[in-house]
């Protein structure tokens, strides 16, 4: 069994993204801005806002977060994204989700202008990764693309089992795999006889956020596992969504949480604003 360790490919990730930030300013005098919204007091989401502000400073990105109460209203989010669009200097605007209930998701994230969209979550981005296009892709399942690739693990052909279907991670990583010419499988939360499915997995993509929903009789030997999940115990430990003790026994390649895709995702929302920030750079000569 062999790690897929996220957290060295990050690091060399960054490394190149400092060096391109560089060159970028050099050449244009430009340096990439990243755009965050925050909306209330989410522990989480405050920490992982957090640690992207702490990735912009370690590549010499600019960054700026708009902090907003719990209460705010529909029309104050939308004019913050509006003044950010028309922004020169911010490159990449990123929606920190969950949304209060109040908030309409959909629309905030249709209002982000889809040369900002580093997330790659509006409409038009996702049209065209699914049409196999050049566009922006949700950070975390493009985080395990790079990841898989790093250990020159092909998924042309292979059996792939994605767990969980959300907008975010699931329906993306399919379409990726895809892309790709993997042969793919969706999983989700009206799936019958999960155990089925997952046991066919060359490679088996899990990302639901239920401690301990792969268990050692749910894969076959020497598959390869990218756990997405991230839980947190009742002890305060960090741990996937595959128990991973028992099943890592059986993979001839797993990914650890944490140390796995969570370094790859942030890693990916800094390449995506430096992306961004070369079209714009591009446009503005």
């Amino acid at each position: 069994m062999q790690l897929l360790d996220g957290k060295a490919l990050s690091a060399k990730i960054e490394k190149t993204i400092v060096d391109e930030v560089k060159d970028l300013k050099s050449k244009t005098g430009l340096v990439p801005g990243l755009a965050v919204i925050l909306v209330g007091q989410d522990p989480a989401s405050a920490a992982y806002v957090n640690m992207k502000k702490k990735a912009c400073d370690r590549v010499g990105f600019y960054s700026v977060t708009h902090e907003m109460p719990s209460d705010i209203s529909q029309a104050a989010i939308e004019n913050t994204i509006k003044m950010m669009n028309g922004n020169p200097n911010i490159d990449g605007i990123l929606i920190q989700l969950p949304l209060p209930s109040q908030i309409d998701t959909t629309k905030i994230l249709e209002l982000v202008e889809p040369s900002k969209d580093v997330d790659g979550f509006h409409p038009y981005n996702v049209g065209r990764l699914t049409t196999g296009l050049d566009g922006f892709v949700p950070c975390t399942p493009l985080g395990v693309m790079k990841l898989l690739a790093e250990y020159n693990i092909d998924v042309k052909g292979k059996n792939c089992v994605v767990v969980g279907a959300s907008n975010i991670v699931g329906k993306p990583m399919a379409s990726l795999l895809l892309n790709a010419n993997a042969t793919v499988e969706i999983c989700h939360i009206f799936t019958d006889n999960l155990k089925k499915h997952t046991l066919n997995a060359d490679i088996l993509f899990v990302g639901v956020g239920v401690v301990n929903l792969i268990k050692e009789d749910m894969v076959k030997d020497g598959v390869i596992i990218v756990d997405i999940g991230i839980n947190r115990t009742n002890d305060g430990k960090l741990v996937g969504d595959v128990d991973f003790d028992r099943v890592s026994k059986k993979c001839s390649y797993i990914t650890p949480v944490p140390g796995g895709v969570g370094p790859m995702t942030i890693a990916m929302l800094l390449s995506n604003t430096l992306k961004a920030a070369k079209a714009n750079s591009e446009e503005r000569r």
